[in-house]
């Protein structure tokens, strides 16, 4: 089935991922452990992590008591800022579809899909992984 408003299998990964991060610290996580929670695969979501330790999200401890742990505060990393190290930076200007040339001289959704943009924009700004702290 398709999802209209999706994210990558990646994105996703790294979402539920690091919310459980969050939620579980300071206890330390393992990519077994994870992958095991979110039926995932342990290669696909090692690749993902890897991703996010580059960029200093988190880091890794080797070791019996080894995991992941969050690098900055949970209130300093929002969705967006996972989504752009996992997808790539968000452009919010130009055409919706990413296109360069268009036959029309308005755009047929009238501004409409700008506006979904810019909501799903602002949402992934105000998902920060301190909202899954405690929970």
């Amino acid at each position: 089935m398709n999802n209209l408003l999706g994210f990558s299998e990646g994105a996703s990964l790294a979402f539920h991922g690091l919310a459980m991060i969050a939620e579980k610290a300071p206890e330390r996580i393992n990519v077994k452990y994870i992958a095991n929670e979110l039926c995932a695969s342990e290669a696909h979501l090692a690749k993902i992590f890897q991703k996010l330790t580059k960029a200093g999200i988190i880091s890794s401890v080797r070791g019996p008591a080894g995991g992941f742990v969050l690098n900055r505060s949970a209130e300093a990393i929002t969705f967006l800022d996972i989504y752009e190290i996992i997808e790539s930076k968000v452009e919010m200007t130009g055409c919706p579809l990413s296109r360069t040339n268009c036959s029309f001289s308005k755009c047929i959704f009238d501004e409409r899909m700008s506006k979904i943009r810019r909501e799903v924009y602002e949402l992934l700004k105000d998902i920060k992984l301190s909202d899954f702290q405690g929970s």
